[in-house]
């Protein structure tokens, strides 16, 4: 199982700090955080995977 990724939403207009994305099932290779949009404004080019 793929690890978790803790995504940050940089939009100014959002509330929305940051958010988990836990996959409990196999995602391709190619799958990035581009593919990925806000749970709560919708935007997909503001989001930025954290890294720790």
């Amino acid at each position: 199982m793929p690890a978790t990724k803790e995504i940050e939403c940089i939009n100014d207009d959002c509330e929305l700090d940051m958010f988990e994305n836990h996959y409990t099932y196999d995602v391709p290779d190619d799958h990035a955080v581009a593919d990925l949009s806000c749970p709560y404004c919708g935007e997909t080019e503001t989001l930025e995977e954290i890294e720790l």
